[in-house]
């Protein structure tokens, strides 16, 4: 028995090194927007930033995980009537979890054209707004939010561009007395650059 599990680690392994995987460390803008803002608030989307990689296994059609860490900001306008209006920046910090799958349109040796879609998760980490005006933080949010992502990948050799666009599935806010009744959701567009490690060409 000891002999036949280590003979077939062996051949998975084999078949591990010899398989068409790729690594891609990336980096990049975001911005993202909040929909449907109660009565006497307005949100307005700001530029953020994401730091991760993704993992690309196959070759015409591929599937694609990966994890990005990311810093998303939203201005927040609220005005209750009052001649002042309250402005704060809104920031939160997540974990975006990937398992996207895809289709390279063009597979050639020195250019690929891909497109790539799937189910996401954004773990929320922190969020807080800057200047402490509105009072949000942590607790006001829920933890995670199920999303669509969808986006092209544009691969000149060793380099990569992606921009994608990722459609929040899950209420933004908590049930917390107050924000039950907010149905806002997260939109995020993204734009990254990366480097690709690996042979797709195979």
């Amino acid at each position: 028995m000891k002999t036949l599990t280590t003979a077939l680690l062996f051949v998975t392994a084999i078949g591990a090194a010899q398989a068409q995987v790729q690594v891609n460390p990336q980096m990049g803008l975001t911005y993202q927007h909040l929909t449907d803002a109660p009565k006497g608030t307005s949100f307005k989307g700001a530029v953020g930033w994401q730091l991760g990689a993704d993992l690309r296994f196959g070759d015409r059609l591929f599937f694609q995980p990966g994890a990005f860490f990311g810093r998303n900001a939203t201005m927040v306008s609220q005005d209750n009537g009052e001649t002042t209006a309250i402005e704060d920046n809104l920031v939160r910090t997540t974990l975006k979890l990937k398992a996207l799958a895809g289709y390279r349109i063009i597979d050639s040796y020195n250019f690929d054209l891909r497109f790539m879609a799937g189910p996401t998760y954004d773990v929320l980490l922190s969020a807080d707004d800057k200047d402490d005006k509105i009072g949000w933080n942590k607790g006001d949010f829920n933890s995670g939010s199920f999303n669509v992502d969808a986006g092209l990948g544009f691969d000149f050799g060793y380099f990569t561009l992606e921009p994608s666009a990722s459609f929040g599935l899950s209420r933004a806010f908590s049930n917390a007395e107050g924000l039950k009744d907010i149905d806002s959701k997260y939109i995020t567009y993204a734009l990254t650059i990366g480097v690709n490690f690996g042979n797709d060409d195979k």
